[in-house]
Parts: C-alpha cells; sequence; structure tokens
C-alpha cells in the first residue's frame, strides 16, 4: 500500500513561513553579543606604592597614584562602560584622602568610583584620590587600597596595592653649582652629598639617581649602579642607613665628559631613602662600588635635588651679516641682514640676537615676516629712540636658523638723501661667541641722485609749481570773462557808439 503523505495545511504553512522571517529580520538587526572570552580587564598598578615620607607627617599631598586599567592583550572585543570602584579604609591612620586632579572619578570619604568609559585593545590611568599625611607614623607604615572594575560585557576584576609611609627626606645642595671651561673628552669630577635632618634614621637604604643632559656622559661604571645604554641616565644602590641628623657624601668621584661641539650641559642628582629602581636602566656596571662616608652638613638642606650646570670651552661664532644700500633718493630697497652662525657649537636655548643701526639719511621702514600664514610687518624691536637700534631676539618664534646656521630678515630701507660716506652698522651677540673680531660689520649707504621726474613730483617743487599753475589758470579765466562782458551787443558801451 502507498504511504500517503498529510499535506500541510494552507494557513499554518503560511504562519510558519512568517514567523521565520520576522526571527532572521530580528537577528539580523540586534547587535552582536561579545561571545565568551572576547574581551577581559586587567589592572596595571603597582603592587607597593610610597605615599609619603615620615618627616613629613601632615603636610604630605600626593596625586601622583593611579590606577591604569586596560583590555587583555590578544581579546577580540571592547569592554564597555567600564567602572572603577576604589576602597581606601585600609589607610585608616596612616593616610587621608581626597578629591583627586582627574575630573572622571566622584565620592567621598574611603570609597571612589571612576568612569573609564569603553576601552578596545588600549589602557586608561586615572588618579582615583589625592593622599595626604598623618602625624605621628613611622617609616614603614602601611595599608591597603582595594580596588575592582567591572564592565557591561565581562568579568570583574579585583586589585590592591600596598600603600606605604616612606623614609625620611634626604636633601642635597640648596644652591645649584656651576663648572666652567670644561674640555669635551676630558674626565670632570662631582663629588654629591645628602644630609638627613629629620629625627628618622633610613631603613630600607639609600638610592642615587643621576641624570647628565646636554652632551654629558657618565664615565665611571661602578658596579652598585644601573646605567641606561647611553650612560646618561644611573641609579645607585647603597645598604648602609643614614643616622638621624647627619650628613654624607660619596667616598668616590662621580665622572663625566661632555662630547664634542656641546656649549653646555646639566647634571642632576637626587637622594631617596625608599630605593625602588627606575624602568630602563638595564646596563650593570663592573668598576669599583661607590660607598658613601660621613662629613659636615654645612649648606646641604632644603633641596631634594641639586643640578650642576656645566659649560664647556667649545664656543659658537657669530659673525655680522651685513649688505649694502643701494639706490636712488627717493627708492625703498630691500637689504638682507643678519647674523651667520660658524660654529662649531650651536646654542640651542641662549641663541643671543644682532642688532641694526641704519645708515644716515636712510629710514627703515618695514621688517616683515610671514609666520604660519600671517604677515607681520615688524619682526624685530624698533627703537625707542631716533638713531637707536632694531633689536633682533634669535630666540623669537619667528626667526629660525637655516641648515648652515644662517638667520637672516629682509629689511626695507628708503633712501632719503645722500650722505658721502654714510654707513650703518649690524652687530651680533651671544654669550658662547668668544671671537669678538666678526661681531660688527657696516651697512654702506650708495645712494645716487634722484631721476628728474621723481624731483618734479617731490612735495617741495610739486606743491609751489601746483599752486602757480592754479593761480595762472584762475588768472585767464578771470581775463575771458571780461572779454565777454566787452563784446556782448546792447552793452552800455555799443549805446553810446549807436547814438553819436
Amino acid at each position: 500500500m502507498p504511504i500517503r503523505t498529510a499535506r500541510p495545511q494552507k494557513g499554518r504553512w503560511w504562519g510558519a513561513l512568517v514567523a521565520l522571517l520576522v526571527a532572521l529580520v530580528l537577528t539580523a538587526a540586534a547587535p552582536a553579543a561579545d561571545g565568551p572570552g572576547e574581551t577581559g580587564l586587567r589592572f596595571e598598578a603597582p603592587g607597593t606604592f610610597v605615599m609619603y615620607n615620615a618627616d613629613e607627617g601632615a603636610k604630605a599631598e600626593n596625586g601622583a597614584f593611579v590606577l591604569p586599567v586596560a583590555v587583555v592583550p590578544g581579546n577580540t572585543g571592547p569592554a564597555r562602560n567600564i567602572k572603577v570602584v576604589v576602597d581606601a579604609s585600609g589607610l585608616a591612620g596612616v593616610a587621608r584622602v581626597s578629591e583627586g586632579s582627574g575630573n572622571n572619578c566622584t565620592g567621598g570619604g574611603w570609597v571612589w568610583t571612576c568612569q573609564y568609559g569603553t576601552l578596545d585593545n588600549d589602557g586608561e590611568s586615572m588618579p582615583p584620590f589625592t593622599l595626604h599625611g598623618v602625624d605621628g607614623t613611622q617609616p614603614g607604615d602601611s595599608g591597603t587600597v582595594t580596588y575592582t572594575a567591572s564592565a557591561d560585557n565581562t568579568a570583574s576584576v579585583t586589585g590592591t596595592t600596598r600603600m606605604i609611609v616612606g623614609g625620611p627626606t634626604l636633601y642635597g645642595l640648596e644652591e645649584p653649582g656651576k663648572m666652567t671651561a670644561v674640555e669635551p673628552g676630558k674626565p670632570v669630577s662631582l663629588t654629591p652629598r645628602f644630609s638627613n635632618p629629620s629625627r628618622f634614621s633610613t631603613q630600607r637604604g639609600i638610592a642615587l639617581r643621576i641624570t647628565a643632559q646636554g652632551g654629558l656622559v657618565l664615565a665611571a661604571r661602578h658596579r652598585n649602579c644601573s646605567y641606561n645604554p647611553t650612560f646618561t641616565d644611573a641609579w645607585c644602590t647603597f645598604p648602609a642607613k643614614a643616622a638621624a641628623r647627619t650628613a654624607y657624601r660619596t667616598s668616590s668621584t662621580l665622572t663625566f665628559t661632555a662630547v664634542p661641539r656641546e656649549l653646555t650641559g646639566t647634571l642632576d642628582y637626587s637622594w631617596s631613602s625608599d630605593p625602588q629602581r627606575p624602568a630602563g636602566l638595564t646596563v650593570r656596571g663592573t668598576g669599583a662600588p661607590l660607598t658613601l662616608t660621613r662629613t659636615h652638613e654645612g649648606g646641604i638642606h632644603d633641596a631634594t635635588s641639586t643640578v650642576t650646570v656645566v659649560e664647556t670651552t667649545v664656543q659658537a661664532d657669530y659673525a655680522a651679516l651685513t649688505g649694502t644700500v643701494r639706490g636712488r633718493v627717493g627708492d625703498t630697497v630691500s637689504v638682507p641682514l643678519g647674523v651667520r652662525g660658524l660654529g662649531p657649537g650651536r646654542p640651542a636655548d641662549e641663541r643671543g640676537r644682532f642688532e641694526v643701526i641704519p645708515p644716515e639719511g636712510t629710514t627703515i621702514t618695514s621688517i616683515p615676516y610671514t609666520f604660519e600664514d600671517t604677515d607681520g610687518k615688524w619682526a624685530c624691536a624698533r627703537p625707542k629712540k631716533p638713531g637707536g637700534a632694531f633689536v633682533c631676539d634669535l630666540d623669537s618664534d619667528v626667526l629660525w636658523p637655516g641648515d648652515d646656521g644662517t638667520t637672516s630678515l629682509v629689511f626695507r630701507f628708503r633712501i632719503d638723501r645722500q650722505v658721502p660716506g654714510a654707513h650703518g652698522t649690524v652687530r651680533t651677540y651671544n654669550p658662547y661667541d668668544r671671537t669678538p673680531g666678526n661681531d660688527t660689520a657696516r651697512i654702506p649707504l650708495e645712494a645716487s641722485p634722484a631721476p628728474p621726474y621723481r624731483s618734479a613730483v617731490r612735495p617741495a617743487v610739486l606743491i609751489p609749481a601746483v599752486l602757480a599753475a592754479v593761480a595762472v589758470a584762475a588768472a585767464g579765466v578771470t581775463h575771458r570773462r571780461r572779454r565777454r562782458a566787452v563784446a556782448v551787443p546792447g552793452s552800455s558801451a555799443d549805446g553810446e557808439r549807436s547814438g553819436g
């Protein structure tokens, strides 16, 4: 017997089709949900954080604590509407907290909530609060801050940071030092010193941070120091404890050298009683260790870092760049003037200036420049009194040296009259120029007489001529009017002649 299949009823078939189409449309229009494991969060906050130095007490204030939150690397989806809740109640007795410097964290007391928004494959940092010190704490006192990050589409994560009261503040020299006549390549020595004027001794050791800038390079490579690959940054540790109200210096000197062509540099060092090695200092020294020895405290206070300014024997020779004012009386001519840098060094900060005094018989009408599409008429400061100098500041934003070290501007001179032998002056200056013989140059004036047509239109000639012409024209008009009056028929003169 053949098997008979039941035919669906027309109404049921049509209803099923409509339901299927509606489901497909809704599925296409709905936003795709993040699947399990597509995104996740993590904290990148430090495990420990030094809040303040014990000797600061209630005067301490620190807003540097931030909470970095990032999407787990390799995740494909964003984390939406991230919120971080921070609980600082574990700091009771060792610190106080108040509103942070950011605008995305709100709260009060010990609990603060920060809105981080949506993150894709990156991270964001915010300061949840500002830390304040408490009187009576000791070095090493601590508390714990806990924080939880949550988002609309991922699991919450929690982290903690141990917040520590640091050791005493260590001070260096109050006044910056200065070294002059340092020869490039020749080692120069420096002895760092510090004092501990507080009632606390250092319990966690001592660290010295040294930073060389402006072409200075650290020459000594002590094995208790870590350096960056260019040996311009160092971090040295000392296990010795600095007693309260004492001062120390390094037992041997730090040596450094200046590289060729550099004019100046700085050597900055600071001391810390809470050693934490900075990132990037990966090269370990191999020489004899740097140690500490006790010394007199005089002059060591009130400065947490000490800066030594170094001036080398390198010069930046400037030569005046001049030109001739040449033309006829009445002309306005353009003359480039400025300074040519002959080196071997080039000033980076104090680039100096050049000054221009125009030749007698001329007037500077403008010193135009174009800067960021803005036209300007005066690129240099004008003199307050006649005969003074126009001063062009080489540190100005509108003046930049070319690749050959030349800086020049176009001066517009109007030639007012002939003055035989007249000349102006262009003079250069910078604090590193030790060759004064080429700092000044003349600006000669070579003026020719004005052409005849120009003489005719000068005000002294033109105005009297115009007045004379107007008088002649007026006299002619008056004469013609009188002649017309005589020639008109029927006038009294004609009547007299006809009556006779």
